[in-house]
This record gives structure tokens, sequence and C-alpha cells, in this order.
């Protein structure tokens, strides 16, 4: 069977191939020479596809296993949503675990939970162990922005705290917010110091320079064209084929074509960020007073952070055709300014866009599609620390551990209603409900 993707769409309408967007984090990226593009035929035990976190961290933990592992990038490792995102390491799974618990019943929530947490412990371990400079910071602060929501912010602490064991979450009132984030929009919210906050594009060619050192080869600029499965799977790209024992999938928001049954499950969004000018220190600590990660409860997320030269680092609001707006700043100076007021006259140095993959219950979609070919995506903007876990998961599947994955896999994860042509009119049509709750408030936490 022969599964083909067409030109174009989200992976090229944007940008200029094998090129980094012109964001703050390719300015300021760790020195990385470009990598070889697949030219001839190879062959591999493993074959990932996708160069971000979780097929940088398949393709390590792989190669540590002993696996001659090939990583086809269509792009630049750390090209996509890995090296453009608000780069915050998040505890949870992107649903709470009263959710979770009520979806696949309290054991397997609890396995769930635990991925998280070791997932950002993975990340941190990670980074000390291959001296990964991405300027990580631990703190990130969830704000809620409606009274109802903070009550269930403090309700939720609570179960952590008793119910998993986990007390690095404490409850904030809305007078503690005000000083934490020097603004009047939130209402109460959840610090978590386990949590933290890095440059997403360092951490990915970090991840990259590991991979690499534990024997795996890499290649960019090797878009993927066809797959045919069987007992060995042949990867085509334009100049060259790979032929493979297995195959990982880690497109995320890029998979498009290629894989119909997961571009079924897992749908292109794209989200937005800014980058001001170096904020004299003052300032700074008057904006985010600890330093911290902060994302709010808005369905359409805000989400904040200091850069280490102490610029504001804001991402907000979201489109779902493939173009981006023309004015990526002023698209996004709108929600800051909702925010920071204070911010009207400070200048804006970048801005840039990036596309993720996200299903519709925003839980990762792990699949096996067939007996040697394994799927992970659909992180729905919360997976620094589970796409790098998602890495080793994939690893341990291959190498014959898949409990993990099976825990993974158990959650539902459905096709977007209304098909190709219509998914994408459903979603604007379900996420301008979404943004009219957002304003005026509902019984429960979206």
């Amino acid at each position: 069977m022969s599964l083909s993707s067409p030109q174009g769409g989200f992976l090229h309408g944007n940008d200029k191939q094998g090129t980094y967007p012109d964001s703050y984090y390719a300015a300021t990226a760790n020195p990385h020479a470009p990598l070889p593009s697949l030219e001839g035929d190879q062959t591999c035990d493993v074959c990932v596809i996708g160069g971000g976190y979780a097929g940088l961290s398949s393709a390590l933990h792989l190669a540590r296993k002993g696996y001659k592992v090939i990583l086809l990038e269509a792009h630049r490792v750390g090209w996509g949503a890995s090296g453009r995102n608000g780069g915050q390491v998040c505890t949870g799974q992107r649903l709470d675990q009263d959710v979770l618990e009520k979806m696949v019943g309290t054991e397997k929530a609890r396995m769930l939970w635990d991925i998280s947490v070791d997932g950002i412990q993975m990340v941190r371990d990670l980074i000390a162990d291959h001296h990964i400079d991405c300027d990580l910071k631990s703190g990130t602060l969830h704000a809620d922005h409606k009274p109802h929501y903070a009550e269930e912010s403090r309700a939720y602490v609570e179960k952590l705290n008793r119910d998993y064991g986990y007390e690095h979450i404490r409850y904030v009132d809305k007078a503690e917010v005000e000083e934490m984030v020097g603004s009047r929009a939130y209402y109460g919210g959840m610090v978590d110091m386990f949590a933290a906050h890095l440059h997403p594009l360092n951490y990915a060619l970090g991840l990259s320079e590991a991979a690499r050192a534990a024997g795996a080869t890499l290649f960019e600029n090797s878009e993927v064209l066809s797959i045919e499965k069987g007992a060995t799977v042949t990867i085509k790209c334009a100049k060259g084929e790979v032929r493979a024992s297995h195959l990982i999938l880690a497109c995320n928001g890029y998979i498009e074509n290629l894989v119909p049954k997961v571009a079924a499950r897992v749908m292109p969004m794209n989200n937005y960020i800014l980058a001001t000018e170096p904020l004299d220190e003052s300032l700074a600590k008057e904006l985010i007073r600890d330093d911290f990660g902060v994302a709010d409860s808005k369905f359409v997320i805000n989400y904040y952070r200091l850069s280490a030269d102490r610029r504001l680092l804001f991402g907000g609001g979201e489109t779902y055709s493939f173009k981006f707006p023309e004015d990526i700043k002023s698209f996004v100076r709108k929600p800051m300014l909702e925010i920071y007021p204070q911010l009207k006259d400070v200048r804006i140095d970048y801005g840039w866009g990036g596309t993720l993959g996200i299903t519709v219950n925003r839980m990762p979609y792990f699949a096996k599609l067939d007996k040697n070919i394994l799927n992970a995506s659909g992180f729905s903007g919360h997976g620094v620390a589970i796409a790098t876990i998602a890495g080793k998961i994939l690893a341990d599947t291959i190498d014959g551990q898949a409990s993990r994955f099976d825990a993974m896999d158990h959650v539902p994860t459905y096709p977007f209603p209304g098909g190709r042509h219509l998914r994408h009119a459903l979603l604007v049509m379900a996420m301008l409900y979404y943004k009219t709750r957002d304003k005026i408030g509902t019984p429960a936490r979206p």
C-alpha cells in the first residue's frame, strides 16, 4: 500500500524551504550547522519522520538501545512547533485528571499523570546530561480569568495534593496573582514549581546533537513523499529512499495527507507569538514578578514569559487556514495589551507563527497503524514534556515494552467531524463559540 502527500499546505505555505522563521528563538539559537539531505538508498532498523521533540527523542532513545536509526526532516530539525512554541514545560496531560478519570478510569488516569510528571523529569535530565544551553527556569503559573475558574483551581490543587501526592503545586488568590503578573485580569490560579520554561529551539537543537552523538543519522531538507507499507517499510523522498523494519511518524501538525488516518484525527492550527524589545529590570519584574511561565484559562490561551534578556514573549491568537496573518506583531499585540495596557509604547521586535497539531479532545494521538508503524502526534499545544517522553515511549514499544504506549493509545481519539473538506469550517464555528464563552463566562472551565 502506498501513501502520498501533496506539495504545499502547512508544510510550505508560510516559510522558505529549510529556513527557520524570523523569530526571537532563531535569532538567539545556539550554533548549529546544517545537516545533509537524503540522497540515494539507505536501510535501517527504524526510520523516524519528523525532527521535532517526539522524533528527536525517539531517535535518541532508540540509538541508545543499539538500533540503527534514520530520521528524516522536511526542513530543519526543530523547524516546526518544537522550535517556535511558548517554551512552557507543563505538568499533566492537556485534560485535567478528573476529566481523564471519567474518560479512562482512575488506574489509567494515574498512569497518564505519571507519564506527564516523568516527562518533565526527562526534559530536566536530558538538559543536564547533555549540557543543553536552553535557559531552563523553574515555575509556571496558571491564571484564571473568571472567578468560578479560580474556585475550580483551588479544588484541583487540593485533589492533586491529596489523590496524587503532588506537592509542587499550590493555589494563589486574586491578590497574590495580581502581584505576580502585574495585571488585574485574573481572579486566582495555580503555581507549579516542578513545571518549567525554556528556549524551545535550543532545546530541540540539543536533542538533535544528543541523538547524533548516540549514533542516529539525521537528514534535513528531506521531505517524505510516500510510504509503502510491508514487512519492510519503504519511505521515499525526492532524491532517495529508506527501507526500514519499523517506522515512527512524528509529524504532528504537518502530516497533511501523507497518512490519511492520522490526518483525520490531527488537525493543523496556527498560533502566534511576539517578542518585545528588552525591558528594564523593574518593568520586567512588574510584569512577571517571579520569572515564571504564565498561561491563562481562556480556551484560546494567552501564554507568556520573560526571555533570558528580559523580553516579554507573549503568545496569543489562533487561525485555521494555512496562511499566517500579514502583520503577526499587530495580531498578537492586541491580546497582549488586554493583559498589559502599560506596554502600549513598548517596541515589538519579533512576531512569528507556527503550526501545531490538535485533536478533538486535545489528547495526543498514539496509534499502531500497522504491525511495524507507530504514530504519536496531536500534542495540542502541550507538547514540550509530553512529546519528549512520547519519543521514549515509542522507542520502548519497538523494543518490546508497550505498557505506556498502550495507556496513551487507550485514550479515545476520534476523527474530526465533517471530513477533509468541512472540518476546518466546523472548527472555526466551534472556536467562535468558545471565544464567546471566554468573554461571558460559563459554569465550568472549558
